[in-house]
């Protein structure tokens, strides 16, 4: 899911311009840092628990209520930003992130220990990448993220067939589609944040607090998703 469109103003100062590139483009990725890091230590925490994993795996319902907490959490921030305090923002941010991490210990027990923390290297090196060219060129993004919404669109539609289908090949092609939709995700994300941050900043310091959290969890959301995917292809099984 991504943020709505926001257009920035079509001459903003030089003062304006300076800000967005520096404390507000900073703030959004500490809040994205700052997410990824709550995920990572709450399935470590989930996966030495052996109470909270059955509860997990056994009882499916308690599984598909967080995965409904944390849909509700993306569609109240991104809904709702405009009238949330900075506050609320915060603790819906960092909630998500939480309740992410708690989910996520259920998919890394089929995976080693080794494989998940090599895929974490690569993706953070191609998100890494994928935003720096987002962030510097001077192309628009726009119509590339565009096609990009459309091709997840495609592989959603088509992962869900393929759980009837089962096919393996099926099933390797969408993970290398998925890569590349959120590779170009992640580019088109981190050069949307400025123009988000260009119309928030004449909107005050409140607006442009709220706005950073909800740029940090558009790239927060690239690169989970990204993960994931990556994992389909680097990931080893556990014996």
């Amino acid at each position: 899911m991504h943020t709505p469109s926001t257009f920035a103003p079509a001459h903003p100062d030089t003062r304006t311009v300076e800000v967005v590139r520096t404390r507000f483009v900073r703030a959004v990725y500490q809040w994205m840092a700052g997410g990824l890091a709550l995920t990572a230590a709450t399935s470590l925490l989930v996966l030495q628990s052996p109470a909270l994993l059955s509860a997990l795996v056994l009882q499916r319902g308690v599984f598909f209520a967080l995965i409904i907490g944390e849909l509700a959490l993306v569609v109240a921030l991104s809904a709702w930003i405009h009238r949330m305090s900075v506050r609320a923002a915060s603790w819906a941010f960092l909630g998500y992130a939480v309740l992410n991490g708690v989910t996520l210990s259920v998919v890394f027990l089929a995976y080693t220990g080794t494989s998940i923390a090599l895929t974490f290297g690569i993706c953070a090196t191609t998100f890494g990448a994928a935003a720096a060219y987002g962030t510097f060129t001077g192309r628009d993004l726009t119509n590339a993220g565009s096609f990009a919404f459309m091709g997840l669109i495609g592989v959603l539609i088509a992962s869900v067939a393929n759980w009837f289908f089962r096919s393996p090949a099926l099933d390797w092609a969408l993970s290398y589609a998925g890569v590349l939709v959120f590779v170009i995700l992640a580019a088109y994300d981190a050069q949307k944040i400025q123009r988000i941050g260009l119309a928030a900043a004449a909107k005050g310091e409140a607006t442009l607090s709220r706005h950073a959290i909800l740029g940090a969890l558009a790239l927060y959301l690239d690169f989970i998703n990204l993960f994931l995917f990556m994992l389909r292809i680097f990931g080893r099984a556990r014996d």
